[in-house]
């Protein structure tokens, strides 16, 4: 069995190799959308068939579609993207449950460190659009905005699909966090809530086409 310090050390080898592998993987794909979204939503739902129309949309114009490789939405967006001119990618981790890689994927990473995974979600990404999701949806959320907001990464459109989904937490954000100062009223500008998969490809499209 192998010692504390010699585990650590080969746990650091992990990470540098998740790093390098994904790094040189995903190199050749600047300019993508990173799509994020329950893994637990089924094919015959409205928001898997969104999916399916927002990654054909997006790769239809030639912009990689990054997702998280599992099942749910997360399997419709690269459904969508898949043999579309604009490369399905999907950067699996490993679960005790859910995470299932689906089969539509031009190129299908899998990491053990959640951390190399988001790095790897940010690195390439020009935009970002959460579908209904989760703890892991929102965690990739606040971790865009988080960037966004202290401008770790250069300002890109975080949208926000189904408003009655997510007009909760955004009222939560107005009523409390705003409120009570925690973050300042600009901030709520850094993300956008519309109400399709259409308004929210037209956004990203805009934002990467630039002014005029």
């Amino acid at each position: 069995m192998l010692d504390a310090k010699v585990a650590e050390a080969w746990r650091v080898l992990r990470i540098q190799s998740e790093l390098v592998d994904g790094i040189e993987r995903l190199i050749a794909f600047r300019g993508a959308v990173t799509v994020f979204g329950s893994a637990r939503f089924s094919e015959q739902s409205q928001e898997y068939q969104q999916g399916v129309k927002l990654g054909k949309l997006l790769a239809a114009e030639g912009i990689p579609v990054i997702t998280g490789g599992g099942p749910g939405l997360m399997e419709a967006c690269n459904r969508g993207a898949f043999d579309q001119p604009g490369a399905s990618i999907g950067l699996n981790i490993e679960l005790p449950f859910e995470q299932v890689a689906n089969p539509y994927q031009d190129v299908n990473l899998h990491f053990r460190y959640f951390f190399v995974r988001k790095f790897l979600f940010v690195k390439q990404a020009l935009g970002f659009v959460g579908l209904p999701g989760g703890f892991g949806t929102l965690d990739e959320l606040f971790e865009a905005l988080t960037l966004v907001q202290t401008r770790k990464v250069q300002h890109f459109p975080i949208v926000l699909v189904g408003k009655r989904y997510w007009s909760g937490l955004y009222d939560w954000l107005v009523d409390t966090v705003l409120e009570r100062n925690c973050i300042d009223e600009r901030d709520l500008h850094l993300f956008q809530v519309v109400d399709t998969v259409e308004e929210a490809a037209d956004l990203i499209l805009q934002h990467m086409r630039g002014p005029g």
